[in-house]
C-alpha cells in the first residue's frame, strides 16, 4: 500500500477538476493517523494549509478539537482530517466537509468500517437518555454512512490494518465547470466596480445585481440591467434620496454558496454612497462575514470613516451596523435598507416586522450542516406576497470554494441527507382524513427504506429550521424516540416525532431535584428542576417533539387528526402527551383544540424561535391527570406575579392563548347566594373578599379607582380569561363571551401586564387614555354581571350607585 502515492493521486484529480475527493483510513487509531501524515506528504498539501480535528495532542498540523469545530466555519483549508475515532458526530461532519477548498483532501480516520456501527462513541452515549443505556442505542446511522463511503464517486478508502486499498476514489472523468464573476457596464449598475470585482462566481454578481434595487429605483433583473437608470445612483457611487418604492429581495443558496459575502458586497457599496444600513441575524457570528466583506470593499473604496466592530460608518455618512432580531424589529433609527442573513432561522413575527423597512433583503441558507431554510418559503413567502413590496428572487447555486458538481459535497448531502425533501406537492395534495392511514414506524424500518427516510426527514427539516445532521442519526439510533406518520397513497403527508419521558428511578428523580441535567427528558425537568415537584418523573409521558404536515395538504384537519391516532395508540402505554413549544397565538389555539392544557410558559425566550416556550400536557391516566393538576394550579396560582415581571412584554395575544388553554375552573358561576367573603369557597367564583368586590364594584359603577385595589381586578380577570378566552380573532371562541378578543387584550395589558394607560391605549387604538379607562370600566361591568351575579355584596353595592 502506498498512501503517498493514492493522496497524491486524488488530489491530481482535484486539481484538474476543481474538486475535493475524500480519503477515509480506516483501522487502528495510530496507524491512520499515521497514513494520515504521508497522505498530506505524498499529495504536497503545505502544513500551514491542514488542520487536524482530533481530541488529541501533539501534532504539526493546526489542531482543532471536535467541541470547538464551529471555529472553522467561514475558512478554507487544503487538507482537513478528522478522527473519527473518539468525540465524532455528524454534526462535526457536516461542519468540516465545507471547509475543504477546490483541489483539496478530506481525510477520514475511521474505526474499522465492518466494525465501526458496532463501536458507539460520545455522541452515540449522549443518545442514551434515562432510563435507556449505551446498550440500547442502534448503530444505523453509522452503518448508513459506511455504505455510503462504499459507494460513492471520489471515496478512495484504505485498510490500514491490512495495508490494502478498498478503493481508489475514482469520480468519472468530470471537466472543470468554472463561473466567472462579472461586471455589468457603468451605465447599468448602481454598486461601485470594486463590488464586483470582489465576486467569486457568476451567481454572487447576479445577486449583486439583484440587490441593487435596495438602493431605491427600479428592482434590477438578477439576469440583466436594471428596468430603469433611476437607480439612485450613478456609476461612480453618486446618489441622490427620492421617493422610494418599496423593494424586497431574496437571496437563496445552499451553504457555501457565498450569500453573506454578496450581502456585505451590498450593504457595503449602500453604506458607501450614504444609507444607513442595518444588519440583523440570528446571532452575531451569522454576520461575520457580513461585515468581513464589507469592511474589505469600503477599506478598497477609501471609504470607510470609523469601524468600531459591529458598526461601520462611512465618509458619507452612511453606516453598516449590526441590531439583534428582537430590536430591529422595531427598526430603530429608521433604517435606509434592512439585510436580514440567515432569515429562516427567524421567527416569522420578526420577519414581518422588517418588512415595515422600505428596502429589505432575506438571505437563507437552503441546504447546509446546521439546518436547511425551505421552510422560509411554505411559512413566510404568503406574508411576502402580501406586502406592498416589488419582489425580486435569486438563487445561488454555484460553490464560492470549489467547482459545482463536487463529489464530496454531494456524498455530504447523501450520507446527511442534507437534500431530502418531503414529497413534491402533487403526491399528497388530494390527501383528506379519509385519504389517510396510520402508520408506525421504526428504526429499521427507516434504515432500511431510504426513500421512506428522504421523506420523513425531509417532512421534518421543512417544519423546523434546526433540524442537523445530528437529528437524523437521533432519528435512527435515539432509543427513546418515536415516529407516527399519516400517509397518503404511500408517501408520507404528515409526521410525528415523540421522545418517551419519565419513568425514573428514585436516584434520577433526586439528582434532577438536586438541580443536576438529565438528558432526554424535557417535561420532567423543568417540573422537578425550575417547578419543585419532585414527583414529576414518575409518570411516563411521550412528549411530541416535533409534528408537521406537508404544506400542499394543510388546514385539512391531519396534524388533528395525528394527535387524536397517538393518543388513542398511547392511552394504555403511557401516562400523558405533552409539549414544549415556542407560544404563538395559532399554536396554542391548534394544540388547546386537541386537548392539551398549558401547564408552564418559560420566563425567557426560546433561541430558536424567539417566542416564550409553552409547556402542555395531555393526561392519558389517573396519574397523567394528577400531575396536569398540579401542575395546572400551580401555574394558575403564579401567573400574575410572573405576568407582572419577567412576562411584562409578553404578546397579549399569547398570554389570552395560554390562559384559555389552562383548566381548573370547576364552573362558569356558582350557586345564587355566596359565602361570607363573597367567593363560594368552592373555586366556581372568583376569590375576592366583600371589600375587593366593594373596590371593583366602585370602580366599574361609582367613584372608586383601580388603582386602590389592583389584585382584586387582577383575580377577577384571570378568573375571566382561564379557561375562557379564545384565539387572536374578533371575539373568543365561545360565542356567549362577554368579552371581544380587544377588550381581553386590554385586560391582560394593563391588568395583568400593569402596562401604563398611555400605552395600552396606543396599543390598542383607542383614541384617548380616557376613552381606554370608560372601556376598562364597562369591561369590569360586564364580569360583575357574569360573576358577581348573586353576591350579597355586589347587589348592594351596585344599587346604591346604580340607582336600584
Amino acid at each position: 500500500m502506498d498512501v503517498a502515492a493514492l493522496a497524491a493521486a486524488l488530489r491530481a484529480d482535484a486539481r484538474r477538476t476543481d474538486h475535493r475527493r475524500l480519503l477515509v483510513l480506516a483501522g487502528d487509531r495510530d496507524a491512520g493517523i499515521d497514513a494520515a501524515y504521508d497522505a498530506v506528504d505524498g499529495a504536497e498539501i503545505p502544513t500551514a494549509e491542514t488542520t487536524i480535528v482530533t481530541s488529541r495532542e501533539g501534532f504539526k498540523f493546526d489542531r482543532v478539537d471536535p467541541k470547538r469545530t464551529q471555529d472553522l466555519l467561514g475558512t478554507t483549508r487544503g487538507a482537513v482530517i478528522c478522527d473519527a475515532h473518539e468525540s465524532f458526530s455528524p454534526n462535526v461532519l457536516g461542519r468540516l466537509v465545507g471547509t475543504v477548498d477546490g483541489g483539496g483532501l478530506f481525510v477520514l480516520l475511521t474505526p474499522p468500517l465492518d466494525a465501526w456501527p458496532e463501536r458507539p462513541g460520545t455522541f452515540e452515549a449522549s443518545l442514551a437518555v434515562p432510563p435507556y443505556d449505551i446498550a440500547d442505542v442502534g448503530g444505523r446511522f453509522r452503518e448508513r454512512l459506511v455504505g455510503t463511503l462504499r459507494d460513492h464517486p471520489g471515496v478512495a478508502i484504505v485498510d490500514v490494518d491490512t495495508d490494502t486499498i478498498e478503493r481508489s476514489g475514482d469520480a468519472g472523468d468530470a471537466e472543470p465547470t468554472p463561473s466567472s464573476p462579472t461586471t455589468p457596464p457603468a451605465e447599468s449598475r448602481a454598486f461601485p466596480r470594486a463590488a464586483y470585482e470582489a465576486c467569486v462566481t457568476a451567481d454572487q454578481s447576479r445577486a449583486l445585481h439583484a440587490l441593487e434595487a435596495l438602493e431605491g429605483g427600479e428592482a434590477a433583473s438578477p439576469g440583466g440591467a436594471a428596468e430603469s437608470s433611476e437607480n439612485g445612483r450613478d456609476g461612480d457611487g453618486e446618489g441622490h434620496d427620492g421617493d422610494r418604492e418599496k423593494r424586497a429581495v431574496v437571496v437563496e443558496a445552499d451553504r457555501g454558496r457565498g450569500k453573506s459575502s454578496a450581502a456585505g458586497l451590498a450593504g457595503a457599496s449602500l453604506a458607501a454612497g450614504g444609507r444607513d444600513v442595518l444588519v440583523t441575524a440570528p446571532d452575531r457570528r451569522n454576520a461575520a462575514d457580513v461585515f468581513e466583506r464589507a469592511r474589505e470593499l469600503l477599506t478598497e473604496l477609501d471609504a470607510l470613516a470609523a469601524d468600531d466592530g459591529w458598526e461601520l460608518r462611512t465618509a458619507r455618512g452612511g453606516r453598516i451596523r449590526f441590531v439583534s432580531p428582537t430590536e430591529a424589529t422595531a427598526l430603530p433609527g429608521d433604517p435606509d435598507v434592512v439585510l436580514v442573513d440567515e432569515a429562516a432561522a427567524l421567527p416569522i413575527r420578526h420577519l414581518s416586522a422588517f418588512l415595515g423597512a422600505s428596502a429589505v433583503a432575506f438571505f437563507t441558507t437552503v441546504r447546509g450542516y446546521e439546518g436547511a431554510g425551505r421552510g422560509f418559503s411554505v411559512r413566510f413567502r404568503g406574508r411576502l406576497a402580501d406586502a406592498d413590496h416589488d419582489v425580486a428572487d435569486v438563487t445561488l447555486a454555484d460553490p464560492i470554494r470549489y467547482a459545482a458538481h463536487d463529489p464530496v459535497e454531494t456524498w455530504a448531502f447523501r450520507a446527511l441527507l442534507l437534500d431530502a425533501r418531503p414529497p413534491v406537492d402533487g403526491l399528497v395534495a388530494d390527501a383528506t382524513l379519509d385519504s389517510v392511514a396510520y402508520r408506525a414506524l421504526t428504526p429499521d424500518g427507516l434504515a432500511a427504506d431510504e426513500h421512506l427516510l428522504r421523506e420523513v426527514f425531509g417532512l421534518l427539516v421543512l417544519a423546523h429550521y434546526r433540524t442537523e445532521p445530528n437529528d437524523l442519526a437521533r432519528l435512527l439510533d435515539a432509543p427513546n424516540l418515536r415516529v407516527r406518520v399519516l400517509e397518503h397513497d404511500g408517501h408520507v403527508v404528515s409526521v410525528a416525532l415523540l421522545a418517551r419521558e419519565g419513568g425514573l428511578d428514585a436516584d434520577t428523580r433526586r439528582t434532577m431535584y438536586e438541580g443536576e441535567r438529565v438528558r432526554g427528558n424535557m417535561l420532567p425537568d423543568v417540573f422537578t428542576s425550575q417547578l419543585r415537584d419532585e414527583a414529576a418523573g414518575v409518570p411516563v409521558g411521550y412528549r411530541v417533539v416535533r409534528i408537521a404536515t406537508h404544506h400542499a395538504a394543510r388546514s385539512r384537519g391531519l396534524g388533528s387528526m395525528l394527535l387524536a391516532k397517538l393518543r388513542s395508540e398511547f392511552e394504555t402505554e403511557a401516562d400523558y402527551l405533552g409539549v414544549g413549544y415556542g407560544a404563538t397565538p395559532e399554536l396554542l389555539s391548534f394544540w388547546a383544540a386537541n386537548g392539551y392544557e398549558t401547564v408552564h410558559l418559560s420566563t425567557t425566550r426560546n433561541a430558536t424561535s424567539g417566542e416564550y416556550s409553552a409547556l402542555m400536557l395531555a393526561p392519558l391516566s389517573a396519574a397523567g391527570r394528577a400531575l396536569r393538576d398540579r401542575q395546572s394550579e400551580w401555574f394558575r396560582d403564579r401567573i400574575p406575579d410572573v405576568l407582572v415581571d419577567q412576562l411584562r412584554d409578553a404578546d397579549p395575544d399569547v398570554v389570552r392563548g395560554v390562559l384559555a388553554a389552562c383548566g381548573g375552573r370547576k364552573g362558569e358561576r356558582g350557586p345564587a347566594s355566596g359565602s361570607d367573603d363573597g367567593s363560594d369557597g368552592d373555586g366556581t367564583r372568583p376569590d375576592l373578599t366583600d371589600r375587593e368586590w366593594r373596590v371593583v364594584v366602585g370602580a366599574a359603577v361609582g367613584p372608586g379607582q383601580y388603582a386602590t385595589a389592583p389584585g382584586a381586578f387582577r383575580r377577577l380577570a384571570l378568573y375571566a380569561l382561564v379557561g375562557g378566552a379564545g384565539e387572536s380573532g374578533e371575539r373568543a371562541v365561545d360565542p356567549g363571551a362577554l368579552l371581544t378578543a380587544r377588550e381581553e387584550r386590554l385586560l391582560v395589558r394593563k391588568v395583568l401586564q400593569a402596562q401604563p394607560w398611555k400605552t395600552v391605549a396606543d396599543e390598542l387604538d383607542y383614541v384617548s387614555t380616557r376613552q381606554c379607562m370608560r372601556a376598562f370600566g364597562a369591561i369590569y361591568e360586564s364580569l360583575l354581571d357574569r360573576y358577581g351575579a348573586g353576591i350579597d355584596v355586589v347587589e348592594a353595592e351596585r344599587a346604591r350607585f346604580e340607582g336600584e
